[in-house]
């Protein structure tokens, strides 16, 4: 995107020292109206994030909506009746912006704060340590691969661990079942009773690797009886969503029937699934393999696109690199409820990284929070209307808008009518 903004300057020092001194002056700005980027992703819905943002749909998938400053889609600051793009807007003055720690541990925005609207099946997927995206990004930028490459693992050199906090009803798969859990739903699936006594034999680890090594053939053997039994119960509605029959089928429908099947089904069988209720959360951290299934959610990660894929979609699986990432481990699913902050009007979903923490806020009729920023934090309104003071200035925001907080920033939240509001931050108590 073009800046309309440096027409005003001759060069970009100008520009930053415009900015440093807005930011250096107490009486000046320090929050700012904010707008995200929409990703058409083929696994997307079609009306709740356009209904969401007040714009008309189009034939596109609406998947996702991005708040942050990946590269990849930057967000939109609204400065001085002009528009910049965040990555650009924090690197004119990041320590200001993003205060003394945050700058100090990352150098840049930590997090990417997303809206999601899962119609389809994501992925299967485990994203890396931070240690190992390091590793592996240098070794694929030696090796020549182009970020844009279809068989690109690595994106950045970030981990990625995620919150999601349903927005409804919302359904994924969370790592592996028990021992006993696993065993006994392969005992009542004949088309995988073959597979107990590898997982005996050899384990969480070598059961996976069996599986996703099998030739198309061995696992069409396999899963083409499988899907032949649960398609017509699925068709039928005789199939519940707390049931890997009903997601396998759901999986199988609308690929090519002459195609080897997706290995990523047997995955289905053996990860937790998880019902998630509106307002609780889950953490995805590092190794635990996972995909979402279907639903409404926000989701907060640490900047970065890097995933390793298991399957269920079109996209690349690269298998062997795959298998160094997963924990071979029983999963317990936490659903996180949340802690009532000392302001009492913020739920926080506390989780174990010192990248992100999200929290929802939540007004009353003719009621008010000032709250104040120790780091670059981002606000979407959820629901209702607010009116957001800083100093002298008042502004007015809606359903699906969105502003952000630099460090500094003293301002006081007021509803009329009441509002639900998500924010993104970095916690100073884990720096």
């Amino acid at each position: 995107m073009i800046l309309r903004i440096y027409l005003f300057f001759q060069d970009e020092s100008m520009f930053a020292l415009f900015v440093s001194s807005k930011l250096q002056n107490k009486s000046m700005k320090r929050v700012f109206p904010f707008t995200g980027q929409i990703q058409h992703y083929a696994w997307g819905g079609g009306n709740f994030i356009p209904d969401f943002l007040g714009i008309k749909p189009d034939t596109r998938p609406f998947a996702e909506y991005w708040m942050g400053a990946h590269e990849k889609a930057p967000s939109i600051v609204s400065i001085e009746n002009d528009e910049i793009n965040l990555d650009t807007f924090i690197q004119r003055d990041p320590e200001k912006i993003l205060g003394p720690g945050v700058y100090s541990e990352f150098g840049r925005l930590p997090y990417l704060f997303k809206v999601l609207d899962v119609k389809e099946m994501l992925s299967i997927q485990v994203h890396p340590t931070k240690t190992e995206a390091e590793k592996g990004y240098l070794k694929e930028n030696e090796l020549g691969i182009p970020l844009t490459a279809l068989n690109r693992n690595y994106r950045d050199d970030n981990h990625k661990p995620e919150i999601m906090v349903a927005l409804g009803e919302f359904w994924l798969l969370h790592g592996f079942r028990s021992k006993d859990s696993l065993i006994s739903e392969l005992k009542q699936v004949p088309e995988l009773t073959c597979l107990i006594s590898v997982f005996k034999e050899k384990g969480y680890k070598g059961l996976y690797r069996f599986v996703m090594e099998l030739s198309d053939a061995e696992a069409d053997a396999i899963l083409k009886p499988l899907m032949e039994r649960i398609i017509p119960l699925y068709k039928e509605n005789k199939l519940l969503k707390s049931s890997p029959d009903f997601w396998a089928a759901k999986s199988f429908l609308g690929k090519e029937s002459d195609s080897p099947l997706d290995k990523g089904i047997f995955s289905i069988y053996f990860f937790n699934i998880v019902k998630v209720e509106k307002g609780d959360a889950v953490f995805q951290d590092a190794g635990i393999p996972h995909a979402y299934l279907e639903g409404l959610t926000m989701e907060l990660m640490a900047n970065s696109d890097n995933v390793l894929r298991g399957g269920l979609t079109e996209k690349h699986v690269d298998v062997e690199e795959l298998l160094k990432h997963i924990k071979y481990q029983e999963t317990i699913p936490e659903i996180i409820k949340g802690t009532v902050a000392d302001n009492t009007k913020e739920i926080i979903y506390e989780c174990a990284v010192k990248d992100f923490q999200l929290s929802r806020i939540s007004l009353d009729a003719n009621d008010s929070l000032s709250l104040k920023s120790n780091t670059l934090e981002i606000f979407l309104l959820m629901n209702g209307e607010i009116e957001v003071h800083e100093d002298e200035v008042v502004n007015h925001y809606r359903k699906g808008e969105s502003f952000l907080t630099v460090s500094g920033a003293r301002f006081k939240l007021t509803s009329q009518k009441g509002a639900i509001l998500y924010k993104a931050t970095t916690p100073d108590n884990k720096l």
